[in-house]
């Protein structure tokens, strides 16, 4: 291996519980630093600017996730391309998939960035958005649907640098941007008092910087990235395999933000004490689903790289070790918040009647976290083989969940607006349900991309 790629890492040999944790590690720290974005905004606009304004950023969560699933859905799609030509040993064709992946990102999300921009305030008010945190609201979204240009740059690069097996360089470069995100949010939130705003400006160019260095650097120490004129040239077949698995991913994430944007607005119309609430735990838990989520994106590169290579009974090694890994997260999780929620909950503010409510909405949702470790295992394996239509189906389940379960759940009178919490967690078992099914099944065993 070339001294240049020695971040890169051929997960079809070796120890699967060592290498799936070598390589989730560095994620996972990654992604809590990446979540520090949005949290950093809450904790800052909570403490210093108004319980109203930490409203204000929550309500807008679920529309900001439903206009990036599409480049999100796609980077996933594009990073099993990548990996399993990497394990076929397939150089070529790695660096083609890189060079049209910079077409299809550009252009999504640009798209979903002006759709963003322009649909937000009608978006927010068909969500009954209360009238005192809706004008916040909006330009707190417009500011963040901008920098889903930054965040799509981003993805594209770390996607295809997890797909060949590195994990640090992305990590590298969030901290860099989460540091400065800090710095930003403090300078425009408190030193120029530009409140919601300032917060999303923040981290809109602490987004960008990241996004912008991270490809340099890939491209000095990654010889797959220095592509040249013919690489960039459109290939039919490259887009039609990253739609094929980037779109059904895509329609998952849209189906399951869909599904957030009906909950929010079953939130607001229980007032802004109650939306703010559902904001605090909704924080946190983006934390605490870090974990699963590195676990799984690690899953899907080892299962992509081994399918590639035609190692179908190390990916099954692979499944069960995550599993384990998962479920005792799981159980540790569930201590936690049924013990210390109370002291958790303080860092978003002071007020009695949000933290009561965040504290038992934290501790019913915490008793499913196994649940949702399972479907982050399952769902993973089967996108990395390449089964990404089932992830359609998975965010159909999810979304009907939701849906079906939230409404009437507030309607039983033990449990009343709390309803909104455990309609979340039966959601979760329900969807691990039908996904472990499909992994039974064994279909997954059967799809090769590089063969095929």
């Amino acid at each position: 291996m070339k001294k240049e790629n020695r971040f890169v890492k051929d997960m079809t040999e070796g120890t699967p519980y060592k290498l799936l944790l070598s390589f989730a590690v560095p994620l996972l720290i990654g992604n809590i630093f990446q979540q520090l974005y949005n949290m950093v905004d809450s904790i800052i606009v909570g403490n210093f600017v108004s319980p109203d304004a930490l409203g204000a950023i929550g309500t807008t969560g679920s529309l900001h996730y439903f206009f990036f699933s599409l480049v999100a859905g796609l980077s996933v799609g594009i990073g099993i391309i990548v990996a399993q030509f990497y394990g076929a040993k397939e150089e070529g064709k790695v660096r083609d998939t890189i060079g049209n992946a910079v077409w299809i990102l550009m252009l999504c999300s640009a798209v979903m960035a002006m759709i963003g921009f322009f649909l937000a305030k009608p978006l927010l008010i068909l969500l009954k958005t209360d009238k005192e945190i809706l004008g916040a609201a909006v330009s707190y979204l417009r500011v963040t649907s901008i920098g889903i240009l930054c965040i799509g740059m981003y993805n594209g690069v770390s996607s295809v640098l997890r797909a060949l097996g590195d994990s640090k360089t992305p990590l590298i470069f969030l901290i860099f941007a989460s540091i400065l995100n800090v710095i930003l949010d403090f300078l425009f939130v408190l030193g120029f008092g530009m409140g919601v705003v300032g917060a999303g400006i923040a981290t809109a160019f602490s987004q960008f910087i990241s996004a912008i260095t991270c490809m340099v650097y890939a491209y000095k120490t990654n010889t797959y990235f220095r592509l040249r004129k013919e690489n960039f040239k459109l290939r039919a077949a490259i887009v039609k395999k990253s739609c094929r698995l980037g779109v059904p991913v895509a329609l998952q994430n849209a189906l399951i933000a869909f599904s957030l944007i009906v909950l929010q607005g079953i939130v607001n119309s229980y007032g802004k004490i109650f939306t703010t609430s559902f904001t605090v735990v909704s924080r946190i838990e983006q934390l605490i689903q870090q974990p699963f989520m590195s676990l799984g994106a690690a899953l899907s590169t080892y299962t992509g790289q081994n399918i590639g290579a035609g190692k179908v009974k190390r990916v099954i090694r692979g499944f069960n070790a995550d599993t384990v890994i998962s479920t005792l997260f799981a159980f540790l999780m569930l201590a936690v918040f049924w013990t210390l929620s109370p002291y958790i909950v303080r860092i978003f503010g002071d007020s009695p009647q949000v933290r009561e409510i965040a504290v038992d909405g934290l501790r019913i949702t915490s008793s499913f976290y196994v649940f949702l470790g399972m479907i982050y295992t399952t769902r993973n394996v089967l996108n990395g083989a390449g089964d990404a239509m089932f992830s359609l189906f998975t965010g159909i389940v999810e979304c009907i969940g939701r849906v079906c379960f939230a409404y009437p759940l507030t309607l039983i009178p033990f449990m009343g607006k709390y309803g909104v919490f455990y309609a979340t967690g039966l959601t979760w078992f329900l969807n691990s349900m039908f996904s472990l099914i499909r992994y039974k099944r064994g279909k997954w065993k059967q799809i090769n991309l590089v063969r095929n």
